[in-house]
């Protein structure tokens, strides 16, 4: 059974219980490979690995806030 097959009898079994009708196959796709991502760096940084991409940008601007321009 392929994914479209899978998700078109989820859908009809959902209407036919008066359930929502599931998330399209691929919707969450992005959210994933990002939660993946982030998990793959806190290990690396829990194993005394540095940490790269955007959790080393989030903790530089945490660490080393811009000096506010006063005009």
């Amino acid at each position: 059974m392929s994914i479209t097959q899978q998700y078109l009898l989820d859908t009809y079994r959902a209407h036919q219980h008066g359930d929502p009708a599931p998330p399209g196959p691929g919707a969450h796709d992005w959210q994933v490979a990002r939660e993946w991502r982030d998990h793959r760096q806190f290990r690396a940084v829990v194993a005394g690995r540095p940490a790269r991409g955007r959790m080393r940008q989030v903790l530089r601007r945490w660490l080393r806030p811009r000096a506010r321009a006063t005009h």
